[in-house]
């Protein structure tokens, strides 16, 4: 039997910069790679793309600057709401110095006891000890670390987040609540700063007669020139520079068909493609969910809709061929995962995760790229869609 299943391999490429035609650069590099390596391309090989070389490479940046003009453009003068926002440098420190930029005032309403993606501003039985309810609880700042204590780090960065969100300008005020009718109370001109319930956090607050946009809705046209993302704003933006961030691509459909034809036309194999930013995943120390982009790829090919179609192993394992040994097993495991190709598998499918194949293949490649200085910011994928009865 054939002895490796899945395999992952991080590609090196040059260092990619604004203007790169990468739906050229990325087939050569590849090419030379899979040749010099004598690595064979088989049907539905998988080529993952990290999202910050397609947006580098599309020039897909914008300013702070760009960001106050928009906000001041759609919620005008006066007070304005900023609600739950993720904390994170990287992420959202530049995005809320544009924000603070185009308003008079902001108020920023922060969930505790960690934000929407994990990362944790208190602990838990720091509020059970100051007997809290999270649910109901609201507090200003000076309140809040009155009684949980005056520094709230974080667990991993020691980052005191609410003090560095509200240095960021003279204008800046911060509350802590999980209720996002809290903010009303200060204004009805609101942003959602949140990602993955921003969609419920706008509809509570529209309810109300508030005017909401989310994080979705700015700069998600171009402002003077800037980079734009017309389907998720400044979500999944990152710091780029001082004063500048770099947006999410956009418009890359285009890019992973064509990747995908030109190796059908060099090997006549028909290998799937995406575009992928975070992995979803949560770190079980930290608590930290890793998804801080609205999507884990934004852009596929059409071969990897859907969720995998999978029998569950180790259960039929240890029941169906639980008197079965050696060989034997074997031989009756693959045909049972023939079978299972043609016809519903849901009993047997029992234990396994039903999650979309883009989620699943998109953390494997950012798990296999990181963050840091591989250099390897396209995925080699071979073997995802094998099962054990292929050879």
């Amino acid at each position: 039997m054939r002895h490796f299943g899945v395999t992952a391999r991080g590609v090196r490429m040059p260092v990619i910069k604004q203007g790169d035609d990468l739906a050229t650069l990325i087939p050569e590099h590849l090419f030379k790679a899979l040749d010099e390596e004598k690595v064979s391309v088989h049907d539905r090989d998988v080529i993952g793309i990290t999202e910050s070389i397609v947006a580098r490479a599309q020039g897909n940046y914008a300013s702070i600057d760009d960001i106050a003009h928009d906000v001041r453009a759609k919620l005008g003068d006066g007070t304005v709401g900023l609600v739950f926002p993720i904390l994170s440098r990287n992420r959202f420190l530049a995005l809320l110095q544009g924000i603070a930029k185009g308003v008079d005032h902001l108020v920023i309403q922060l969930s505790y006891p960690s934000d929407e993606v994990g990362n944790g501003l208190v602990d838990v039985d720091r509020l059970d000890a100051a007997n809290v309810d999270p649910y109901k609880d609201v507090f200003t700042e000076k309140e809040f670390r009155s009684l949980l204590g005056p520094e709230l780090l974080h667990p991993f960065t020691q980052c005191d987040y609410p003090k560095l969100y509200r240095e960021v300008s003279s204008n800046v005020e911060i509350i802590f609540a999980n209720d996002p009718h809290e903010i009303l109370k200060y204004t009805h001109k609101v942003i959602a700063g949140d990602i993955h319930t921003r969609a419920r956090t706008k509809r509570l607050l529209k309810q109300k007669g508030a005017t909401v946009i989310g994080l979705d809705e700015i700069l998600n046209h171009s402002v003077n020139g800037s980079g734009f993302n017309p389907s998720y704003g400044i979500l999944g933006s990152n710091f780029a520079a001082p004063g500048k961030i770099k947006l999410f691509p956009r418009d890359s459909q285009a890019l992973v068909d064509g990747i995908q034809k030109a190796f059908f036309d060099k090997y006549h194999k028909t290998v799937e493609v995406l575009v992928y930013g975070d992995g979803a995943f949560k770190d079980p120390v930290g608590k930290i969910w890793e998804l801080a982009d609205p999507v884990v790829a934004p852009f596929y090919t059409s071969g990897l809709k859907g969720t995998p179609h999978e029998l569950k192993f180790k259960l039929l394992a240890d029941t169906t061929f639980a008197a079965l040994k050696g060989e034997q097993a074997q031989a009756e495991m693959k045909k049972a995962i023939t079978k299972n190709k043609e016809k519903d598998h849901q009993e047997s499918a029992l234990g396994t995760t039903p999650r979309n194949l883009t989620d699943l293949i998109g953390s494997l490649c950012d798990l296999t790229s990181g963050s840091g200085d591989k250099g390897t910011p396209v995925i080699y994928l071979q073997g995802y869609f094998d099962t054990y009865s292929e050879e």
